[in-house]
């Protein structure tokens, strides 16, 4: 065989695997991107909230904007204004969803202002999240009260923004009131009819986080520091997100004096390396049956 031969063959053999690889189910999509957390709660958990973020030097270097939620349910938009938006909550996506908004992204720097690109199951073979974010610059998180940020500031007047300003306002009347707190990062608390709860996606292993609930939980400790009801857990991404349920009138204030504290009572619970005793191992088997697996 000759060397033209061989080097197409390798070409073809490396293709494939490129296409092998694109089309693989990826338990933990945003693993290794610093604000992971933020990502899957967007995702999966905030209404309404834009954080902005960086594009690495060999994609342009410049700020895009993630949103929990475009018009539509896009996957990334190009404003008015020029600011690039990557939608997060879309109806469907690939096997992988970093490669998903990933794509997206490039394909909204290179439209036109107003373009937006929808969800797809298939994104191709390219680059992910991780290849082509700055993963360095701050990813500063903006909860909103609504979906405002669609239309840009001074927008123009006219049939298609009548449209816009009518789904954002339908869009709006489905949001529940939620804040995210900064005594821990990827945590949120929010009001849903007459209940309120916090939500905090921890990023460790999950059968860690799980152990460590469940010695907080034989201990009578796992209550959010005296405030809270725990429910459960959901799964989401690779990542476990515990919940607990406050009460009715509590406010994000409330809640930020309480995780401050409970956050080195969960931290020291999962830095225990110690086997399970049989009352954790039994507080163990009730965390884990209030899991909910989020696809």
């Amino acid at each position: 065989m000759g060397k033209k031969s061989r080097k197409s063959t390798a070409d073809v053999i490396a293709k494939r695997k490129a296409r092998a690889a694109s089309a693989a189910f990826v338990a933990r999509p945003f693993e290794g991107i610093p604000f992971e957390a933020d990502l899957v709660c967007f995702k999966e958990l905030v209404p309404a909230a834009t954080a902005t973020a960086k594009l690495n030097e060999e994609h342009g270097g410049t700020e895009i904007t993630f949103a929990s939620l475009l018009p539509g349910g896009a996957q990334a938009m190009h404003r008015q204004d020029g600011v690039v938006f990557a939608g997060m909550q879309t109806p469907f996506s690939s096997s992988d969803p970093s490669r998903d908004v990933a794509a997206a992204i490039l394909q909204a720097q290179d439209a036109e202002p107003a373009a937006i690109v929808n969800a797809t199951t298939n994104p191709g073979e390219g680059p992910r999240l991780q290849d082509i974010l700055d993963l360095e610059a701050p990813f500063s998180v903006t909860v909103r009260e609504g979906f405002d940020y669609w239309i840009a500031p001074g927008q123009a007047e006219g049939e298609e923004a009548e449209q816009l300003a009518e789904a954002l306002e339908q869009a709006n009347a489905r949001v529940n009131p939620t804040e995210k707190l900064v005594s821990a990062s990827g945590a949120y608390w929010t009001r849903m009819g007459e209940k309120v709860f916090v939500r905090w996606a921890r990023t460790e292993d999950e059968e860690a986080v799980v152990d460590a609930l469940a010695r907080l939980h034989a201990a009578g400790e796992n209550t959010f520091g005296g405030a809270g009801r725990f429910l459960g857990t959901f799964r989401a991404h690779g990542i476990t997100v515990p919940v607990w349920e406050l009460d009715a009138d509590s406010q994000p204030d409330d809640a930020e004096e309480r995780l401050a504290a409970f956050a080195k009572d969960f931290d020291a619970a999962l830095a225990k390396t110690t086997p399970l005793s049989a009352q954790e191992r039994s507080a163990r088997a009730g965390v884990a049956s209030r899991q909910l697996t989020i696809r």
